[in-house]
């Protein structure tokens, strides 16, 4: 299941929407002839559900995955106005539930460009993931390289299929093959878009990336998170 509204819904709906966590889960897990296994992609507007949804399915797994900072902010970068928007909001998100005080006051943080904003984001959310990953939940989390995705599909798909307890070789194992699965962009649908940032900003991403990696290093932590799926 690619982004259920449903789960976005959850995660804007705050503390009174909790009570709807389990029950969620038991009907997009339910079970269905023919299917073993249920895999939900939320969206990244999502993730501060992860320790609910983990607790609510004592069952579930959950691969969090996530890339260097200059592949996402390409990423943020293509998408033009509104994927400088977004990544401005996510930034806003990230703060509201796995924020760190940077020392930078209200007019700093205004005065960003929207690669810094989105860079920060990006920190932020491998900082998140680093507790999630090394917490009470780590048996059942495993991290996964956006990239290393991207070059290894079935590989990684098999990996993923085995850490659900799956059979890699058994029903549905014809996905490992099929790059035709792939070649639809996920969210808007049609051809992926392969253009390249442009010359102005693949510089300002390496500023950015540098400035990042500071900060990384004041927080002790490693980014990107170190893959453990495969």
């Amino acid at each position: 299941m690619s982004e259920p509204g449903i789960i976005a819904s959850l995660a804007s709906g705050g503390a009174k929407a909790e009570p709807l966590i389990a029950p969620l889960l038991q009907l997009l897990g339910r079970k269905r002839p023919g299917i073993d296994a249920v895999f939900v992609k939320p969206t990244n507007h999502a993730n501060r559900l992860i320790p609910a949804l983990l607790r609510a399915q004592p069952d579930a797994r959950t691969v969090l995955m996530t890339n260097p900072v200059s592949s996402f902010l390409q990423s943020v970068r293509k998408r033009g106005l509104m994927g400088h928007r977004w990544g401005r909001r996510l930034y806003l998100e990230m703060q509201s539930y796995a924020g760190i005080d940077l020392g930078m006051s209200p007019e700093e943080q205004f005065s960003m460009t929207d690669l810094q904003a989105a860079g920060l984001a990006w920190l932020l959310n491998q900082n998140y993931f680093t507790r999630l990953a090394s917490g009470p939940l780590k048996p059942r989390i495993r991290t996964l390289d956006g990239d290393y995705f991207n070059e290894h599909r079935g590989e990684t798909i098999g990996a993923v299929l085995a850490f659900a307890g799956l059979d890699p070789g058994g029903p549905g194992s014809e996905m490992l093959s099929l790059d035709h699965a792939f070649a639809e962009h996920s969210k808007l649908g049609g051809k992926v878009d392969q253009r390249n940032a442009d010359e102005a900003a693949a510089e300002e991403i390496e500023h950015v990336r540098h400035w990042l990696g500071l900060i990384a290093g004041q927080l002790k932590i490693t980014a990107p998170v170190p893959q453990t799926l495969v």
